[in-house]
């Protein structure tokens, strides 16, 4: 079996219950180490899960998958990503390599940025729209928004750390904004609404931009 596994956004503890089970069972344990990176290092989690990770960098996953997928007929073996498997970067060539092998797969998610970035008092949503690949094409050209310095942003740092931290501004602002180490992400707004307005003050690096808001 292979298992793709979310380790979340902080340390060591985040992975799930589940998701730590599985890897104390796991015969070879991966650490995909190129889309991402804790707030710890390799020793910290070889210490909490109480199992030695193997290194998989972009050349080991993409060009020498079939090492990852070695024996995993007969054997549990764990590819570890950090956030969620399928999040920043997904990892279906993985999959359907395995699928091709008839090697049985299970994801077991976890948070990822694109969820927990909601912390900055924005309103995570996505929108469906059903219409015609025509309509919607020319629908997003007409609202694409003209992004300015003037344009409100919003940067965040290690998310889920203890250490996180949130600023929101002009995009002009934000140039001299210092958020410290990585990991870090910047949301460039659209039109808010005045509860996502009253969230970013809290944020604000200077509260009087958001009075024309």
């Amino acid at each position: 079996m292979l298992y793709l596994i979310g380790l979340g956004l902080g340390d060591a503890k985040d992975i799930t219950v589940k998701g730590l089970e599985v890897v104390k069972q796991c015969s070879r344990v991966y650490l995909e180490a190129y889309t991402s990176i804790l707030t710890v290092g390799k020793e910290a989690l070889e210490e909490f899960y109480g199992k030695e990770l193997i290194l998989a960098d972009r050349e080991i996953v993409e060009q020498e998958a079939d090492t990852i997928l070695k024996d995993a007929h007969q054997c549990d073996v764990a590819f570890l990503v950090v956030g969620d498997p399928f999040g920043a970067t997904t990892h279906s060539d993985l999959v359907l390599r395995a699928v091709k092998l008839g090697i049985p797969y299970r994801v077991i998610h976890n948070a990822s940025i694109l969820n927990a970035v909601g912390c900055c008092g924005l309103q995570v949503h996505i929108k469906v729209k059903e219409q015609s690949m025509e309509n919607l094409i020319r629908q997003l050209q007409g609202e694409q928004p003209e992004v300015t310095e003037n344009t409100v942003c919003v940067g965040l740092a290690r998310v889920g750390g203890a250490d996180q931290k949130i600023a929101s501004g002009t995009l002009q602002q934000m140039t001299t904004v210092v958020l410290g180490d990585p990991l870090h992400s910047l949301i460039i707004t659209g039109t808010l609404h005045p509860l996502e307005v009253d969230m970013l003050k809290l944020f604000a690096v200077d509260k009087s931009i958001f009075e024309q808001c």
